[in-house]
């Protein structure tokens, strides 16, 4: 029975389709699309990785990991980069520490 997909995937995933006896179709994505399917493949991820089980926790973290860094590459981002703006957002904002939850302001 066949299966749509339309999203991006892994480079292997072919590979390991074919290993399995399936047929498929696959097409390679120009720069513009391939930076809206990483943004689309973000959403999924942190997704899965926010309904993941304590077990699935550090593999569903991996995955969004490999997303980011293929965005950070797409656009030319250096982690450094990356880093040195968390760090300027702590000082400014804070980190995530104290638990705080905001119910409302008025």
């Amino acid at each position: 029975m066949r299966k749509e997909y339309y999203k991006l995937v892994r480079d292997r995933i072919p590979e390991i389709i074919t290993k399995n006896g399936l047929n498929y179709e696959i097409v390679t994505l120009n720069e513009t699309e391939y930076r809206q399917a990483l943004r689309q493949k973000l959403i999924e991820e942190a997704g899965e990785t926010a309904e993941a089980n304590e077990q699935n926790l550090v593999t569903e973290l991996a995955d969004l990991y490999e997303v980011i860094d293929a965005v950070m590459m797409s656009y030319g981002i250096t982690r450094e980069l990356v880093i040195l703006e968390q760090v300027k957002r702590r000082e400014d904002r804070g980190g995530f520490e104290e638990r705080i939850m905001l119910l409302w302001t008025e």
